[in-house]
């Protein structure tokens, strides 16, 4: 495994090699500027499995660098080092990130053995390894499988953090492709918002999603199901009579129904928004601001609108208990949530240092690969008596 380090540190290049060389990296090339590097990634751009960039740097800083990479299109890992503020490199891991690099992690400055370990734990393929973006499809092909059924739900369970109960799924729709298989939905939800096929797939999936309810009621099994609904289906007056309809169609209790809302674009039409939310709770469906601190989602929207659940994004969640900017904005909005009645479901928990400080913060309820990946819908009844064993497992180790 070939390396490239980046640093116009003298001593800290000196390090870095050190380190690596315990660990068996022993094919290491330092550069103390990094448009010499860059030109090295210019002549072939993967000639190396691993680079370590310095964040502070003269004549090219690390964004720089960091934008350089994606020009070359580097495909290894990275790892970003720095003595700059914690919060400073955080953001430069999540630029990265953005951009589609593929980042072990990042390190503070000087480099210990024990962080250095970590994330070298992270690599775990070469560069041609790592999976490229995703295929983009035509608003003809996705109307087509819309109507010959080729969309099918997948189902997440959501716990109560202090029972350990399974107490609803969020329905996620894939697409079984005749060609490509599984897609998933960030490879066709935009650009069904884009092209006006949002009602139709929402329609699909909320109807698919009511069927199974049934199907898991009759067998005795009593979830809440929720459905995402895009703000482009929220512009109809007549959405409400057209989810309610759905729900007795079903031979469902409109209880057994949450729509999570999730503003990844600006309202058309607030007013009509606010008609159509506020007619559904009527209804007796349940609401969830979905991905809340991220997008549009906003305190104006928890002042506006009758919410019962507020889900908070993934993104202040996983790490939240070793991360002190991540822990005091999920607590604040554990705090609000909890101040207006709402329950409070936290998503995207990965490991078990996420679970037991969820269970420690009161958050109401969880979801994530810690607990459950989406799952096709008859695979949900074994999967729950297999979580009721390990949650006893996990209250008896200490949780």
């Amino acid at each position: 495994m070939k390396v490239l380090l980046v640093d116009d540190d003298h001593f800290a290049l000196k390090l870095l090699r050190r380190l690596l060389a315990n660990y068996g990296f022993d094919n290491v090339i330092a550069h103390q500027y990094a448009a010499d590097a860059v030109a090295l990634l210019e002549f072939d751009n993967q000639a190396f499995d691993l680079i370590l960039c310095d964040l502070q740097m003269p004549g090219m800083d690390g964004v720089e660098f960091i934008r350089q990479l994606v020009r070359v299109s580097y495909a290894g890992g990275l790892i970003l080092v720095s003595g700059e503020d914690t919060r400073i490199l955080q953001t430069a891991e999540k630029l990265s990130k953005a951009h589609r690099l593929n980042v072990l992690g990042a390190l503070k400055k000087p480099v210990s053995p024990e962080q250095l370990q970590q994330v070298l734990k992270n690599h775990h393929q070469p560069a041609a390894m790592w999976p490229a973006a995703g295929k983009t499809y035509a608003r003809e092909a996705l109307s087509q499988a819309i109507a010959g059924d080729e969309l099918v739900n997948y189902y997440q369970p959501k716990v109560d953090l202090a029972s350990g109960m399974v107490t609803g799924v969020e329905t996620l729709v894939r697409w079984r492709h005749p060609v490509d298989g599984l897609v998933y939905p960030d490879q066709f939800i935009g650009m069904a918002e884009e092209t006006g096929l949002i009602d139709d797939l929402t329609r699909s999936v909320l109807g698919g999603a009511l069927r199974q309810a049934r199907i898991w009621q009759d067998a005795g099994l009593h979830l809440c199901v929720a459905v995402n609904v895009s703000m482009d289906n929220l512009i109809s007056l007549e959405f409400p009579d057209l989810v309610a309809q759905a729900v007795r169609q079903a031979g469902v209790p409109p209880t057994s129904l949450l729509l999570e809302v999730t503003e990844s674009r600006l309202m058309k039409d607030p007013l009509a928004a606010l008609d159509i939310l506020t007619r559904l709770r009527l209804k007796h469906i349940s609401l969830s601001i979905d991905d809340f601190g991220t997008g549009h989602s906003s305190l104006a929207q928890l002042r506006d609108v009758p919410f019962d659940e507020l889900k908070v994004d993934r993104g202040f969640v996983h790490g939240a208990s070793r991360d002190p900017s991540l822990r005091a904005l999920f607590e604040a909005s554990l705090g609000m949530a909890r101040q207006l009645g709402m329950k409070t479901v936290a998503e995207g928990v990965e490991d078990r240092e996420d679970w037991d400080f969820l269970r420690v913060a009161g958050c109401d309820m969880a979801q994530g690969y810690f607990i459950a990946r989406p799952m096709p819908a008859a695979d949900l009844p074994g999967w729950i008596d297999d979580w009721d064993v390990r949650y006893r497992k996990l209250v008896a180790s200490g949780s």
